[in-house]
């Protein structure tokens, strides 16, 4: 099964805390359990509502992230992403594949707004 995933990170390639906030986004287009491609893209400046349509349109079917607000959480949903949050500080890489063999630890998104 094909997908494309999106990882909100610092300069580091670390898990930002909350994606509305990032530097980056790590896109990761993968087949089954396989990574085939990783890039990083630049986001647009924030405004709310804005990123879930801007990575929707960029092809992302999932998102891994630290903290998400509710109205965010919504407009992915509308868009069909699937959103995962609470995942750890940890490289965007070895989160994907973390998800990728079903061994992804979420914990409470801290994000509350």
């Amino acid at each position: 099964m094909k997908r494309k995933i999106a990882v909100p990170v610092d300069e580091n390639g670390i898990l930002d805390a909350h994606f509305g906030h990032c530097k980056f986004f790590a896109l990761y287009d993968v087949d089954g359990k396989n990574i085939n491609s990783e890039s990083m893209v630049t986001p647009p400046p924030h405004e709310p509502g804005l990123l879930p349509q801007w990575l929707a349109e960029k092809g992302a079917t999932d998102i891994i992230s630290g903290g998400m607000g509710q109205k965010a959480i919504q407009i992915f949903n509308n868009h069909k992403v699937n959103v995962f949050v609470g995942a750890e500080r940890l490289d965007s890489k070895n989160l994907v594949e973390k998800f990728l063999n079903d061994d992804l630890q979420l914990l409470s998104n801290y994000c509350d707004h």
